[in-house]
């Protein structure tokens, strides 16, 4: 009930990036930097082992998993913020990273059912049933564009009923399929106990400002977890109490600030090629503040897109009020320490 409780509250949740040195090994330093970060920053959880981590840590070549998980867990030890790491895989597979996040202090799992794109519907409600039998579970609405798939209303219908569901992470960047989600759960009953969050990078803000109303009891998305949280952050949980002070009606400089937001949010998540670039964007900030020595990922071909340095050069002179550059060289050496 505490987790419950805490994720209906309205959480900034940062997908938490990889931190790597010019050989592509893990910077523990810096992992463990970035992690200081969002908890001074005033997160109010992490999620960690997700797309922004980069899957290719579940490689054995890397076997970076167990690692990457245990340095947050260790870092977020003394503190109250929700801890919630990525599930990825089949059953067997599955299963044992929900074993595994439970072994090392998690409080809930992000479920990818990107692995299982031949299974049927009731083939993957089976699939999120058993694993929350191991653990909580936030269900994920990944889109296409980066490995998800296409998820109907009837799934969500179902899904919301699964006893240990206790969010979903909206992220198909599609208003129709968002709806599918959210409508699902108010027709479902169960909204006072299941969070909705937002991973529409593209629709942040205005999902955030949104009162949803299907003709039943009205319900918001309560806050969010995502990747373009993983720069910035300091500024991301300003924005989150803005939404939450300023619902009904909306002023009209929180609709130009949404829009800001989706600005900086194309340079940084490179949807101009199909979001290629996202993580080494994501990276890239990160690098610009200080926090990683580069934007190094784990596959070497993995790169900034053509025009996008210059178009986060951009971005950060036209929105410099969304950017947290102060607070993070206030604070830069001691979470280097």
């Amino acid at each position: 009930m505490q987790l419950r409780k805490k994720l209906r509250s309205g959480l900034v949740i940062p997908a938490h990036p990889l931190a790597l040195n010019s050989q592509r090994k893990l910077h523990e330093r810096r992992q463990r930097a970035l992690t200081r970060y969002y908890l001074a920053a005033g997160a109010g959880g992490i999620a960690v082992g997700v797309h922004t981590t980069q899957f290719a840590i579940r490689d054995p070549k890397f076997g970076l998993l167990e690692p990457v998980l245990a340095l947050a867990a260790e870092e977020s030890r003394s503190s109250d913020i929700v801890k919630i790491a990525g599930v990825c895989g089949k059953r067997k597979q599955a299963s044992a990273e929900g074993e595994l996040a439970v072994r090392l202090g998690f409080d809930a799992a992000l479920l990818s059912l990107a692995d299982l794109k031949d299974e049927t519907i009731p083939q993957l409600l089976e699939h999120a049933r058993a694993i929350a039998t191991l653990i909580p579970i936030v269900g994920f609405y990944l889109q296409p564009a980066v490995g998800g798939r296409l998820l109907p209303y009837e799934f969500w219908l179902q899904f919301v009923e699964i006893e240990n569901v206790v969010a979903i992470k909206i992220a198909p960047f599609n208003r129709y399929q968002t709806l599918d989600v959210v409508r699902a759960l108010a027709q479902s009953g169960r909204a006072p106990e299941v969070a909705l969050y937002t991973g529409n990078d593209d629709n942040l803000l205005n999902d955030l400002l949104t009162q949803f109303d299907f003709g039943t009891q009205p319900l918001r998305i309560a806050g969010g977890l995502l990747g373009h949280w993983a720069v910035w952050t300091k500024t991301a949980v300003s924005h989150l109490a803005l939404a939450k002070r300023h619902s009904d009606p909306v002023p009209g400089e929180l609709l130009t600030l949404a829009q800001q937001i989706t600005d900086a949010n194309a340079a940084i998540f490179d949807p101009a090629h199909n979001f290629q670039g996202c993580i080494p964007g994501i990276h890239e900030i990160l690098r610009r503040q200080g926090l990683l020595e580069g934007r190094w990922c784990l596959d070497p071909k993995e790169e900034l897109s053509p025009g996008q340095s210059a178009e986060l050069d951009r971005v950060c002179r036209s929105y410099p009020h969304l950017q947290d550059d102060a607070f993070v060289q206030e604070h830069l050496d001691e979470w280097l320490r």
